[in-house]
């Protein structure tokens, strides 16, 4: 939620705004493989999967 931006520069700040806005995105978990799960099956508003892998690498190496 972090790279939410109010003019999206780029496609990761898309993503976490489209991610804000969707009540259903499981905000508050760490787990890869359940925020993947869900972004296969309703996360029609993201581009491709490389760019949540993208954003979950950037996230890793701020939270490490």
């Amino acid at each position: 939620m972090k790279y939410r931006h109010p003019k999206p520069p780029d496609a990761i700040s898309r993503f976490a705004n489209s991610a804000y806005e969707d009540h259903g995105f499981p905000k508050n978990t760490e787990d890869y493989h359940e925020v993947s799960s869900y972004l296969e099956s309703y996360g029609q508003y993201l581009e491709t999967m490389a760019i949540f892998d993208e954003a979950w690498e950037l996230y890793l190496q701020t939270e490490g």
